[in-house]
């Protein structure tokens, strides 16, 4: 079986790789073939993955290529995974609106917009390639925003699913709390990518979130990032990337006194390509930890194992409403657990979310709409109807203005801006 990754000379695919050398029962990996047009990159995450392999004991054949017709011919899965513009561009997404005193990061608010309308025209260009040369193949998007870029791969026609390790890390963390294995652990989770709320966490089918919150609400905000009397008055665990809602100026007012997370991760990965390029290394080291991404081989290694088998268990995705909530299109892509098949997710029924939830999640919407309407057509004007419709933006001056700047920062990477 051939498994593509389109990104592959990311810090983060030691990550996947070692997911794939410990599922080699369940995902027979025989070709793992990584995709960049950063030759160095792709040298050092290449060599490591294949003594990763070597060291486990894989037979899987690693592969490295700049050519993408290459790289998806024949595929089973193909995981995307890329980052356009590099850290660079992420810099500008972070700092750009804190000049608007709105939150600067790179999947919400005026930064997620500008990934957006970089990101969805590639990943087009990339599912057309797959679709050609490996049409059985499924497609895991792993490249923010999830949301909108699984909205866009499924309105025009691909076999796709969208895959964040928000979920994941919830669960992760409540089995560690009831000390208990993941897989006994079933999330209430719902809302949309990177806007979610977990509203009940069975042990065995059996609720415990009330018990787990009496306990141990301190450790659930802490990784919310949120105010413990707060998340007990939810009842609920927000995703951690609730606090840019929740805690707006707040947020602001700390970005600007600290690096960016891009100046961050740039300095991280030098440090984890310099340790790729010991010949000796043949592990992820631990460092990888703190680039991000946690638990993502799980997930993705989970995920691929389903939709190839259609051995029908219950994972959190992005995926078509359909009716999951009722209060959106069906068209929408919505983040909650789905029964996967060999056709694909199929959304289970999700309680009523309580309106201080669903309110959020409508608008949040109505922006997604917007924002890949933007990103396909192009137009300053669109890109402002965007920023307006979002609730981190929401202001005509604002909205204009980050508009116009964020087209001018982005030029380069968006042809109807040339």
């Amino acid at each position: 079986m051939k498994l593509t990754v389109i990104g592959g000379g990311s810090t983060y695919t030691p990550e996947l790789v070692d997911g794939i050398a410990r599922e080699r029962a369940a995902l027979p990996v025989s070709e793992l073939v990584l995709a960049d047009p950063d030759a160095r990159r792709l040298e050092l995450v290449g060599g490591l993955a294949a003594r990763m392999l070597a060291r486990a004991g894989h037979p899987a054949k690693v592969v490295t290529t700049g050519d993408l017709d290459e790289a998806v011919d024949g595929a089973a899965v193909v995981l995307v995974q890329l980052r356009v513009g590099g850290q660079a561009a992420r810099r500008v997404d972070e700092t750009l609106p804190l000049e608007c005193g709105c939150v600067g990061q790179e999947t919400t608010g005026a930064g997620g917009l500008a990934k957006a309308l970089r990101t969805v025209p590639v990943v087009l260009d990339i599912a057309e390639r797959v679709a050609a040369r490996a049409p059985d193949a499924w497609i895991i998007d792993f490249t923010n925003p999830v949301g909108i870029v699984t909205r866009a791969l499924l309105d025009a026609g691909h076999r796709a699913v969208g895959l964040c390790n928000v979920a994941i890390g919830v669960q992760r963390r409540a089995a560690a709390l009831l000390d208990a294995a993941p897989e006994r652990i079933a999330l209430g989770h719902a809302g949309l990518n990177h806007l979610t709320w977990v509203r009940s966490i069975a042990l065995d089918g059996r609720d415990v979130l009330p018990e787990l919150l009496e306990r141990h609400a301190g450790e659930l905000a802490a990784m919310a990032g949120l105010p413990e009397p707060f998340v007990r008055r939810l009842g609920a665990v927000p995703s951690y990337y609730l606090r840019y809602f929740y805690e707006h100026d707040r947020v602001v007012r700390e970005q600007r006194g600290a690096p960016t997370r891009a100046e961050e991760v740039a300095a991280l990965e030098r440090d984890l390509l310099a340790m790729y390029a010991d010949p000796a290394l043949d592990t992820k080291p631990a460092r990888l930890e703190e680039r991000g991404g946690a638990y993502y081989s799980e997930a993705a290694v989970q995920l691929a194992v389903s939709l190839l088998t259609g051995r029908g268990d219950v994972q959190v995705v992005n995926v078509r409403n359909n009716g999951a909530l009722p209060f959106l299109d069906d068209r929408a892509v919505v983040e909650v657990p789905a029964r996967i098949t060999s056709s694909g997710p199929v959304p289970l029924p999700v309680p009523p979310l309580e309106p201080l939830f669903s309110g959020l999640v409508a608008h949040v919407s109505g922006y997604e709409e917007l924002a890949l309407d933007a990103a396909l057509r192009g137009g300053v004007e669109r890109v402002a109807d965007a920023l307006l419709a979002h609730p981190l933006v929401g202001q005509l001056e604002f909205a204009d203005r980050l508009a116009r700047d964020l087209v001018a920062a982005n030029r380069a990477h968006l042809p109807w801006a040339a």
